[in-house]
């Protein structure tokens, strides 16, 4: 009869424990470092290209650089615990502080921490496999290893999005893994009591490493709100993330003050101050156009979950029902149930007219079978290739077939004036799919001037009425929205497709010259 294999020791058991730990935070903070990088710098795809290759290449660096620890090998292991628990698990708050305080050095203070949690990291696991060697055969202890750092980041790649970043934020998840580091080194000072010299100096790190991120993760909401404040230079009334994007509501209230102004990853989305200008601009053109044939009955807008394009469209009484497709549920609920902001949109997600879809529009539109008198469209400005990819042939190609025989469609399409050739890829690529495209701009002072394109299969006709009550628009300013001086003119462009997204290349050179 065979003797039955022994079980794991509890060493053994605690070991391979913590390297599912290790792995966990390690992407966590890998996953943190990309996303918080894609919030403050824009084009994610390169963010997080970036980011995960130098993390990878540190890991790299720091397996090479544990061939150097030979003794004492669970002291070593304890104080790079506590090391990674601080460096990673501070480093989105400390990225945060960054960004608003040290911006023109953000990057150097990215990947210098990247860098530096990629070695710790990568010194973690080789240490463990070398402690494990005693008791465990090489063919069992690599798979055990590998099987449990493996199990670690995929629930960790699970957690994050779904349950982590919508409910703690990116700083206080650091924490909480910043947390579970400092709880494996605590839990190796207990396993290791026998070994360890110095054991005091070591129980006082780990306790003091444990308070401090306690204690930061009490204060993480204040210290990322004085973060925003000093960045946006207004008080942030509001800060969420979400698993899309980073919600930011600053509030500067006074006679001549911005008022509210929300911001999505950095990026002024709009003032209080002069929005109307700018949603008066996207909707009236086209909703008055419609009407002078007969009341649009069914309109769709396409982002925009402020709901600011929804209130101007429900000055039309003869519109039946507005279809509001946007793919955040925080930023209609934000607009919905928040007063201040709900005020802004005159409660306008209330109606009993208006349905919200909280899906991806390109998605939506691939399903959905209806037609629509009027689409609004009024996506963020394509600073990355998920949000490029709603600029692309592909979509107004769909979108073409959404449209009513008489129908209008409305884009909202960047400045004419600071990214002129990005403003014209989008007139042109509307254009290659058989639609009639209009250009056609406004002033509005929070951005400059900025540009819209109607596309529709019939020329374009100017109204000659708008509804009362419009505090920027007229039957005599209209016209001239729809006249291009010679430095925002036409200029030849390539069309916006999937497979090249020459758009987000070109939005981001020429916005980048700006911000030079």
């Amino acid at each position: 009869m065979r003797d039955s294999k022994p079980g794991p020791s509890p060493v053994e058991l605690a070991l391979l424990t913590s390297v599912f730990v290790v792995s966990a935070c390690g992407l966590v903070y890998e996953l943190a470092a990309g996303a918080l990088a894609s919030y403050l710098l824009g084009d994610s795809v390169l963010q997080f290209s970036t980011v995960i290759g130098a993390y990878l290449f540190a890991m790299g660096v720091g397996s090479y650089l544990s061939r150097f620890l030979e003794r004492q090998l669970s002291a070593h292991f304890l104080r790079i615990e506590l090391l990674v628990a601080v460096a990673g698990g501070a480093m989105p708050l400390a990225l945060f502080v960054a960004h608003a305080s040290l911006p023109q050095a953000f990057r150097f203070v990215l990947y210098a921490l990247v860098i530096l949690v990629g070695i710790l990291v990568g010194l973690e696991i080789p240490l463990v496999m070398r402690m494990l060697k005693k008791n465990v055969a090489l063919k069992d202890l690599v798979s055990q290893v590998l099987t449990f750092d493996y199990l670690g980041a995929l629930a960790v790649s699970i957690a994050f999005p779904l349950l982590l970043v919508p409910n703690l934020g990116l700083a206080r998840t650091g924490l909480l893994f910043g947390l579970m580091n400092a709880g494996v080194a605590l839990w190796a000072l207990w396993l290791f009591r026998h070994e360890l010299r110095h054991f005091k100096g070591h129980a006082l790190a780990c306790f003091a490493t444990l308070a401090a991120l306690t204690s930061a993760m009490v204060w993480a909401e204040h210290i990322s709100t004085w973060a925003e404040d000093k960045l946006y230079q207004d008080h942030a009334v509001i800060a969420v993330t979400t698993p899309y994007q980073r919600i930011v509501v600053t509030n500067a209230p006074g006679e001549g003050r911005l008022g509210l102004r929300l911001f999505l990853n950095g990026n002024l989305q709009f003032a209080q101050r002069d929005e109307y200008r700018y949603h008066e601009a996207l909707v009236h053109p086209v909703m008055a156009a419609f009407a002078q044939g007969g009341a649009p009955k069914k309109v769709a807008v396409l982002g925009g979950g402020d709901g600011m394009a929804v209130r101007e469209i429900l000055k039309y009484p003869g519109v039946e029902s507005v279809t509001l497709v946007e793919l955040d549920p925080a930023m209609t609920r934000l607009f919905t149930d928040e007063p201040m902001l709900a005020t802004l949109n005159a409660h306008a997600l209330s109606s009993p007219k208006l349905k919200i879809v909280n899906t991806d529009a390109f998605g939506w539109l691939e399903q959905s079978q209806e037609v629509f008198d009027v689409l609004v469209v009024d996506f963020p400005d394509p600073t990355n290739f998920s949000i490029g990819k709603l600029f692309t042939n592909s979509f107004y190609a769909l979108l073409d077939q959404h449209l009513s025989a008489t129908g209008y469609a409305v884009i909202q399409t960047t400045s004419p004036l600071v990214a002129r050739k990005s403003f014209w890829t989008v007139v042109h690529t509307i254009a290659s799919v058989g639609l009639t495209a209009t250009p056609y701009h406004a002033h509005v002072p929070s951005f400059g001037e900025w540009g819209f394109v109607i596309a529709s299969r019939r020329p374009f006709r100017l109204p000659t009425q708008l509804p009362e009550g419009l505090r920027f628009l007229n039957s005599k300013s209209l016209p001239l929205l729809f006249d291009f001086p010679q430095d925002m003119d036409a200029v030849p462009t390539e069309i916006n497709r999937l497979s090249n997204q020459v758009l987000v290349t070109t939005y981001e050179e020429e916005w980048g010259r700006v911000a030079k």
